[in-house]
C-alpha cells in the first residue's frame, strides 16, 4: 500500500543549534497535508482497516488525530465520524468536518469523548480507529524514524511530545528498527498533562483526575500500557515544562523557523530553547509534531495569557 502520508523535510537549526551548543535536527511533521504527525499513524491504521472490510471509520479525538482520520477517510472513499470533547476548538471541528467527516462532540476531556466513540462504533459499525493506542498506529509512526535514518546518523537524543503515548511508541519502534536502541528519549509533558511520568513514578499507567494544561492535544489522562513498558527496553528520561514555556517556545520557533505549532508541539521546543538537562552537550533529534487548529491569533491570546498569569501579583 503507498502510504497515506508524505515525507517531511529534515533541517539543521541554526537558531536552535546556537542556543543548545550540539546539533539540532528538526523532523517537521508540520508539513504533513494534516498539520501534524498524525496522519503517519492515522493513515496507516486506517488503510489497514479498510483492507480488512471496513466501510466506515470511527474515532475519538482532541483534534489532530481526528483531522488525520479525516483526510484519511476521504483519500480511501469511506465515511468517518469523529467525537471530539467540547474542549477542542470551533476551528479544529470545522478542520474535521471540511474533509468530509461528521463531527460529535461529547465530553469534557479526551477520554469521555473516546467512550461515547467506541458506542458510536458499537450501534452503527465500523471500524474504531484509536488515536495512540493501536499497533497499526505505532507502525505508522514508526516511519518518521526510518525517514530520518536514511539521512543522519544516530543522534545524541531524541525528543517527542507525549499525550496518549502513541508518537512515543513508534518513534522508539522506529529506533529500534534501525540499530538506535541505545539513544536516549526525552518524552516532554507540560505539567498540567504529565499522565506519563506519573506512570513511570507508579511503574504502571494511572489516570489523572484532569488535564490542566492549554496544550489539549497532549490531554490523555491515562498513556497507554506500551509507552510505560517501553522505558523498561529503552533509555527514556520524562520532562516537563509549564504552560507558558511551551507557548513561549512556539513564538519563538515561529520568529525562528517561520512555523507555526501548538503548545503541544512547543512543550518538546520547550526542552532545546529552556536547557532541559538530559540534552545537555547531546545532538538533538527532534520531532516537529505540529498541530492543525493554531492560529496566530491565538497564539498571541495564549503569550498574554500565560504571561499575565506567570507574573507576580502587585504588591
Amino acid at each position: 500500500m503507498r502510504p497515506i502520508h508524505h515525507v517531511t523535510p529534515l533541517l539543521r537549526s541554526t537558531p536552535l543549534t546556537r542556543r543548545h551548543g550540539a546539533e539540532v535536527w528538526l523532523k517537521l511533521e508540520s508539513a504533513q497535508p494534516s498539520g501534524s504527525f498524525k496522519l503517519r499513524g492515522m493513515g496507516r491504521a486506517c488503510q489497514a482497516a479498510v483492507a480488512s472490510g471496513a466501510s466506515g471509520l470511527v474515532s475519538s479525538s482532541g483534534g489532530n488525530a481526528g483531522y488525520a482520520v479525516a483526510y484519511a477517510g476521504r483519500q480511501l472513499g469511506v465515511p468517518v465520524t469523529v467525537v471530539v470533547p467540547r474542549r477542542t476548538a470551533t476551528r479544529t471541528r470545522e478542520l474535521i468536518a471540511s474533509e468530509g467527516a461528521e463531527v460529535i462532540v461529547e465530553g469534557e476531556v479526551w477520554d469521555e469523548a473516546h467512550a461515547h466513540a467506541l458506542q458510536i462504533a458499537s450501534d452503527r459499525g465500523g471500524a474504531v480507529i484509536h488515536p495512540f493506542d493501536q499497533p497499526e498506529v505505532w507502525e505508522g509512526h514508526a516511519s518518521l524514524i526510518e525517514e530520518v535514518a536514511a539521512q543522519l546518523p544516530p543522534p545524541g537524543a531524541v525528543v517527542v511530545s507525549v499525550g496518549g503515548g502513541g508518537l512515543m511508541c513508534g518513534v522508539l519502534r522506529g529506533m529500534h528498527a534501525v540499530g538506535w536502541g541505545q539513544v536516549p528519549l526525552l518524552a516532554v509533558e507540560t505539567h498540567g498533562a504529565a499522565s506519563y511520568a506519573a506512570a513511570l513514578r507508579a511503574g504502571h499507567p494511572v489516570t489523572l483526575p484532569t488535564i490542566d494544561s492549554l496544550a489539549l492535544t497532549l490531554g490523555a489522562k491515562r498513556v497507554c500500557d506500551r509507552a510505560v513498558a517501553w522505558a523498561k527496553q529503552h533509555p527514556v528520561e520524562p520532562w516537563q515544562c509549564d504552560d507558558a514555556a511551551a507557548v513561549r517556545s512556539c513564538g519563538r520557533f515561529l520568529d525562528d523557523h517561520r512555523v507555526l505549532v501548538e503548545p503541544s508541539c512547543g512543550a518538546a521546543l520547550a526542552s532545546v530553547y529552556d536547557h532541559a538537562p538530559p540534552l545537555q552537550d547531546r545532538s538533538v533529534l527532534l520531532v516537529v509534531c505540529g498541530g492543525a487548529s493554531v492560529t496566530r491569533a491565538q497564539l498571541e491570546g495564549w503569550e498574554r495569557g500565560t504571561r499575565s498569569s506567570s507574573e507576580p501579583p502587585a504588591p
